[in-house]
């Protein structure tokens, strides 16, 4: 695909062709192209922090620079990138090496490995880190972060140096194995340069939901083989149309996410968009998601992303957008969006800017220290586990080894099938419901999320964490405040010991370290004052088919 477009249908269609000529009326397209700080005001927004509309350009140097590095890895037989990274820092990379996915496993001949591989460590599922054990003789770590070193990256980081400690290999060697990408003058700077890991430097004003074309994108997906190069291309093909007030498909887009989102004549806004991609939910999705929570949730608004099925049915609320669909004729969503990957990453930070700037926030900011709290709480929690329990909290009912977390008095004779229903009947009328896993196994949201919105009558959203949380995070908790939340933790499965192992150098295992985060985002949601309940599966395997027998039961007895 070498084109772009933006098609829209029905009422959308009015409201961002509204929108749209009411930012071509105030100048919003000249002057983003001229990286004018003064759209969000004079002291909101500096011209560094409009830099991603360059990365295009200024990202081919980058890619001179890691060519090199590719060279000695492959000269290595280093062909295996773990990428150590939470959230944006992740997820843009894992879509890019998605989309060459067929090209990487053409890339070799008969009988010869692909070109690369990555396997992307998010703090959630520990069968990819015993995936990337497995191959450790092949690996390079990446470490990415626009701060300092997270709980999960330190504790991946010890657990892998000890590995490769462990096979003999020297410190001076170790350290050759790791890469950090941080931004200048970091914290993960500083520790990066005491441990002689080799460092890419970034752009510390650079916002990081803004970097897919920035190293934190470009460099783990070049290390794994993508084309980075063609990237660029596509997405700098794209940039001539955006200084436009016409046949503009970022602007387009743009009034169609923030149009949408504003309250119309009747009271409702269209803020939350459900995403369709050909082939099911992917990682373009997943940034698309977080893009849009981070720049839009503020001050009491945002725009939530979901994806299939938890968005399945007929909800006034929701806009529903297709990602490169087959077929325009086919396609049942309000707007679809055709567009190569690199063009889709700018297409949609363009059209995340125009809509922040609808909506009357800047999407540029940090905002809020939400998703900082969170992880802020998960340390202080996990400095005194010292090999005992996390909290004193004690469930209020427990039902065939599930246990109910709840901060609201058990009435008498009630069941699983009760507090879940309770929870779904809390979801107000123009919100949603958001499922969070922080499980060891495969067992996902989105096992729940049909029966949910059937319960609900709302859409629901679902993601592991803490990358789920941590991505959309901004939009939960400084959003409109309207969401419901199930947050699902678990005993390790039985024999997962990388799980149940000590993390090296900590008092805590991987699994307590997973359980702290759980309890993190429970503290952050209930204090501000927003339903949630947490289920423990003290059997992981039998509990999570006891859950979706209750959800389904609680979807069966509210169907009218």
């Amino acid at each position: 695909m070498s084109g772009f477009d933006v098609l829209t249908r029905g009422d959308v269609l009015d409201s961002a062709l509204q929108a749209r000529d009411y930012l071509v009326s105030c100048g919003v397209p000249g002057a983003l192209a001229a990286k004018d700080p003064q759209l969000w005001g004079r002291r909101a927004v500096d011209h560094s922090r409009l830099g991603w509309l360059d990365l295009p350009f200024a990202s081919r140097g980058l890619l001179n620079q890691v060519g090199g590095l590719v060279s000695e890895a492959r000269y290595s037989g280093l062909d295996h990138v773990v990428l150590i990274g939470v959230g944006a820092e992740s997820l843009a990379a894992q879509a890019i090496v998605e989309a060459h996915a067929p090209a990487l496993a053409g890339a070799g001949g008969a009988g010869e490995r692909p070109s690369g591989e990555l396997t992307v460590l998010d703090g959630g599922d520990t069968a990819a880190l015993a995936f990337a054990m497995e191959r450790l003789d092949r690996t390079l770590v990446v470490l990415a972060s626009k701060s300092g070193v997270s709980l999960e990256g330190d504790a991946y980081r010890r657990i892998f140096a000890a590995a490769f400690r462990e096979r003999g290999l020297s410190e001076r060697e170790i350290a050759g194995r790791f890469l950090v990408i941080t931004d200048h003058g970091s914290p993960l700077h500083d520790f990066a340069r005491q441990c002689g890991y080799r460092i890419g430097l970034t752009d510390p004003y650079l916002p990081g939901h803004y970097g897919a074309l920035s190293a934190y994108g470009l460099v783990p997906a070049v290390l794994a083989g993508a084309d980075a190069d063609r990237l660029l291309e596509e997405a700098a093909s794209l940039v001539p149309s955006l200084s436009k007030d016409e046949d503009n498909p970022g602007l387009l887009l743009g009034a169609v996410i923030g149009g949408c989102a504003q309250q119309g004549p009747g009271g409702l806004a269209r803020d939350k968009v459900l995403l369709r991609e050909p082939g099911g939910p992917g990682a373009l999705s997943a940034w698309i998601s977080q893009l849009l929570a981070v720049g839009t949730g503020k001050r009491g608004r945002g725009v939530l992303a979901f994806e299939p099925p938890g968005g399945r049915g007929d909800f006034p609320d929701v806009h529903g957008v297709s990602v490169n669909p087959r077929s325009a004729a086919q396609d049942e969503s309000d707007t679809s969006v055709w567009a190569p990957l690199g063009a889709q990453f700018l297409l949609w930070e363009y059209a995340t800017a125009v809509a922040g700037w609808l909506l009357g926030v800047n999407p540029f900011e940090a905002g809020s220290t939400v998703v900082q709290e969170a992880e802020d709480d998960a340390a202080t929690l996990l400095r005194t586990v010292a090999g005992g329990s996390l909290t004193a909290e004690r469930p209020v009912y427990v039902e065939d080894d599930i246990e109910v977390h709840a901060d609201f008095p058990w009435p008498p004779g009630a069941e699983l099938q009760t507090v879940l229903g309770g929870l779904v009947a809390s979801v107000p009328s123009d919100g949603y419901l958001a499922v969070m896993t922080y499980l060891s196994g495969d067992f996902s949201g989105r096992y729940l999320a049909p029966s949910l919105a059937r319960a609900s009558g709302r859409p629901v959203a679902y993601g592991p964490g803490p990358g789920y949380p941590h991505a959309t995070g901004p939009v939960h908790k400084d959003g409109p405040g309207n969401g419901a939340f199930l947050i699902i933790t678990g005993d390790p499965a039985p024999g997962d010991a990388l799980a149940a192992h000590p993390v090296p150098g900590r008092p805590y295992s991987l699994a307590q370290l997973q359980i702290a985060r759980a309890l993190g985002e429970l503290r952050a949601l209930r204090a501000r004052r927003l339903p949630v309940i947490r289920l423990h599966l003290r059997n992981p395997v039998d509990g999570a088919a006891r859950l979706i027998e209750a959800v389904r039961a609680v979807a069966g007895a509210r169907r009218p």
